[in-house]
């Protein structure tokens, strides 16, 4: 059945129609932390009301955010030069006039479900919708490579309808954060055999940097790049619209991009969803989807990266921060306040454009880091981690932030070399092949890790909210090296009580004590924090 004609049956009224900018979309957080449904009008109308918007995933939350930038752009709600920014970020800049835009633009042209430009969505699908549509999981980016345990896909033709709300911004998340990989469509029974080439989303392979403020509406001036130029053309559909579509009879040249508009309401995925009657015979929902190939961009990194935090591979290569499934997020906080504080240019120059407040107190603002860890072509899991921030205290938190890692990197160091002093007296004759698992036995590095986060973010939050650097690491150490002897001597208590395993015991032990305070040590270790 039919994109269109399955509208027909079900009706011209509140089922077939759908509409983000009058139905409940979002759910948002009040400043009393009351969550409260919103549709994308209320956001920006009660923008200076609102705490945040809140997403299923992180990855949810970071594309509600990139659309209504996007929207902001589209209504010309946006500064023109760094100056403004500032300026709109101190003053609070009202975002009404993007409200009053959105509530006053034509019905179709926000209609989910519209038979010829459906919302964020490619029409020119509707004709394969019976023969290749699968169930509404595919659009799911976290049910859709749920490959362990649904080994014949069977989930993927899951009948069982999406409420168009949760579709819509499972949607907005596959434009932004999509993996490459193969399309599950046919490319010689659609529209060309490029339709099945999945590119990886714009933020797909890389960690999305956002700054957060008291209110949506500071997150949303926070994250505006000031302009001079065009903002472009909102995507609103595939089939409408001044930017020239790619065709799928080949891969194509990316095409530039228009504006900052154009940029984030881009569509990365063809999409296309056929509307069904919901659980409850009312609301409107999707019961079948189709996606394939999308849009691509060229991209300017200085004038598109504006939060890319800068790393370096183990070959030397720049590139923007990525997600990794062996290394924690938080780990990497001294990566975002080394870019204010050396005015990397982008997001991170004009954060360290803000004044400093007169009087300390708590932190105004945060930088929430966000990414899709995956393995090839299959997501894995979303990693997020909020890191304080201050407007001129960038070089005392990236202090901070580097003599925490530094402290945390070589405790889990003196904890591995422990291990495997461990293991040498346990095993004095081992088989190679069992050696890995022999000394994993006595690793307690996970646990540190998993322990460290929570004192790592206390230490900054400290030291965001004015406290001296020195004084917050003493206290964090003062947690974390005791925290990981315990998690050593819990993982030593597996030894027999025999003489070789006393041995091994005191042994590890002394290890770990002698390598904390080493002569590669880091200061702090060395001097107590002093």
């Amino acid at each position: 059945m039919h994109l269109v004609s399955l509208s027909q049956q079900i009706g011209e009224d509140s089922r077939s129609r759908w509409d983000p900018r009058e139905h409940v979309c979002v759910r948002a957080v009040s400043l009393d932390g009351e969550v409260v449904g919103q549709n994308l009008v209320e956001l920006l109308t009660k923008a200076e009301t609102l705490k945040d918007v809140g997403g299923l995933t992180p990855g949810e939350k970071v594309s509600l955010i990139e659309y209504l930038i996007a929207i902001c752009y589209a209504s010309g709600t946006y500064p023109s030069s760094p100056e403004e920014w500032v300026r709109w970020v101190l003053k609070s800049q009202s975002l009404q006039k993007a409200a009053l835009w959105l509530a006053e633009q034509p019905a179709e042209d926000w209609d989910l479900f519209h038979p010829t430009r459906p919302l964020g969505q490619n029409s020119r699908l509707a004709d394969f919708m019976e023969e290749y549509g699968t169930g509404p999981a595919q659009l799911v980016i976290e049910r859709v490579g749920d490959y362990s345990q649904f080994a014949d896909h069977h989930h993927l033709q899951d009948p069982d309808p999406l409420p168009a709300d949760a579709a819509f911004r499972a949607m907005l998340t596959q434009h932004v954060f999509g993996l490459s990989g193969r399309a599950r469509i046919s490319g010689k029974g659609t529209l060309g055999p490029a339709i099945t080439n999945l590119a990886t989303g714009r933020l797909g392979g890389r960690i999305r940097v956002l700054a957060l403020g008291q209110t949506l509406g500071d997150t949303l001036r926070l994250n505006l790049t000031p302009t001079a130029d065009s903002p472009g053309v909102l995507n609103l559909t595939w089939t409408e619209g001044p930017n020239e579509r790619r065709d799928f009879m080949a891969k194509p040249k990316g095409r530039k991009v228009t504006g900052f508009a154009d940029l984030h309401s881009y569509l990365g995925r063809s999409v296309l969803m056929r509307p069904a009657p919901g659980r409850d015979g009312d609301n409107a929902a999707v019961d079948r989807v189709l996606i394939g190939a999308g849009e691509l961009l060229v991209l300017d990194p200085e004038l598109h990266l504006q939060d890319a935090a800068m790393s370096v591979t183990r070959t030397g290569e720049r590139k923007p921060l990525w997600p990794s499934a062996t290394r924690d997020l938080w780990r990497e906080a001294h990566a975002l306040y080394t870019a204010v504080a050396k005015e990397c240019g982008g997001l991170y120059t004009r954060l360290g454009q803000l004044p400093k407040a007169k009087e300390p107190g708590r932190h105004p603002l945060d930088l929430q880091a966000v990414g899709l860890i995956s393995n090839k072509s299959t997501p894995v899991s979303w990693v997020t981690s909020v890191f304080p921030f201050a407007p001129g205290l960038a070089p005392v938190l990236y202090e901070a932030s580097s003599r925490g890692s530094q402290v945390a990197e070589h405790v889990a160091r003196s904890l591995d070399k422990a291990a495997y002093t461990a293991w040498e007296i346990a095993y004095p004759n081992p088989k190679p092949a069992d050696k890995k698992a022999q000394i994993a036995r006595f690793d307690a590095r996970g646990e540190h890790w998993k322990a460290a986060e929570e004192p790592f973010h206390t230490l900054l939050q400290d030291v965001a909210d004015g406290l001296p650097v020195t004084d917050c690491m003493s206290e964090y150490m003062a947690w974390l090296v005791p925290t990981a002897q315990a998690a050593l001597e819990k993982r030593l208590d597996s030894l027999p009580g025999n003489a070789r395993g006393m041995r091994a015991r005191a042994a590890a032990l002394q290890r770990f004590d002698v390598e904390l305070t080493s002569s590669h040590a880091p200061d702090d270790l060395n001097r107590g924090g002093a």
